[in-house]
């Protein structure tokens, strides 16, 4: 984390600004928003991508815009500086996701000796994070119990077009680890078959998306994309026509992979299928305990969806 010398709107203090950058309010690499509300939230994220830096002044600051902004630009090349002037906020800024921001723009130091002290202290620190995280990729897990779920609401996802044998989407209650359910693709005597139909899981559950962000199912749409995931590792993008949300008697599938474990709640119907880890699709009703299943992992948090670098404990 660099500490900047905030300059704007403060006479000129004296101080030795040899050893950190000044900050006069223009510079060709910077793009300054000053958040008051949502929209000013809006315009810094529509700026990420496309500049070096933004700077981001808040006339009442709050942390849960902060912490949207450093998801939205984790890997994406911009790096966030944040004016302010309390030492209140200064953990807050420089460890907010567990990452922090790339600056703090402070005023002068002969007026918040101790702001600057404090900043100079988190800097020799450093703050620790996790690994980069890496995209999801298929993966094997060990089915570790089968329990009732109870009664709730699960979501079909009904795409634009069908789905081949070994397809399906990822889903599951914790990020780090999902599961592989396979599309409505198989016969059955008691029912036809809905190629294009997925029996997803509860509401709750994540799913991936064609951008590799997460959304929960609940809040799903006509109109979006998925990644659709086969079991030869290939990944492509397909389009949401309906959502089908039915209250039904779930199961919950709990399992763990070498690095991370998970469950996923699904309706208890024959005609949701999990993957085996040779590719052969079984229903959620005969899968059994140490059954090993085709597994979606990665090593990130995530924050609306956004991959992002640090800690998370998911149950």
């Amino acid at each position: 984390m660099e500490i900047w010398l905030d300059t704007e709107g403060y006479e000129d203090s004296g101080q030795n600004s040899h050893e950190v950058r000044v900050w006069d309010g223009s510079s060709p690499d910077v793009a300054m928003v000053e958040i008051i509300g949502v929209e000013g939230q809006k315009e810094a994220i529509s700026l990420i991508g496309s500049v070096p830096w933004i700077l981001i002044r808040c006339r009442d600051w709050k942390m849960i815009p902060l912490e949207n902004l450093v998801a939205a630009s984790s890997g994406s090349g911009t790096k966030l500086a944040v004016a302010i002037s309390k030492n209140i906020d200064l953990q807050g800024v420089a460890y907010a996701l567990q990452h922090g921001v790339d600056a703090v723009v402070l005023p002068p130091e002969d007026n918040f000796p101790d702001l600057w002290s404090t900043a100079r202290s988190i800097v020799r620190e450093g703050i620790n994070v996790s690994p980069e995280p890496h995209p999801p990729s298929l993966s094997h897990a060990k089915i570790t119990s089968i329990s009732e779920g109870g009664l709730g609401e699960r979501v079909c996802v009904d795409l634009t077009e069908r789905l081949s044998e070994g397809e399906g989407i990822v889903v599951g209650s914790t990020s780090a680890c999902l599961s592989l359910v396979h599309g409505e693709t198989l016969p059955s005597e008691y029912v036809p078959t809905r190629p294009f139909r997925i029996n997803a899981g509860a509401v709750h559950s994540y799913v991936v998306m064609a951008d590799k962000s997460t959304k929960y199912l609940s809040e799903l749409e006509s109109g979006d994309q998925v990644s659709v995931f086969s079991v030869d590792g290939s990944i492509r993008e397909s389009t949401i026509g309906r959502l089908k949300i039915e209250r039904r008697p779930l199961l919950k599938i709990s399992f763990k992979s070498e690095d991370y474990s998970g469950h996923v709640m699904v309706q208890q119907a024959e005609t949701v299928r999990m993957i085996l880890s040779d590719s052969t699709p079984i229903s959620v009703t005969e899968i059994s305990q140490d059954d090993e299943i085709i597994v979606v992992t990665e090593n990130s948090m995530r924050h609306l969806g956004k991959a992002v670098i640090g800690e998370v404990r998911e149950l």
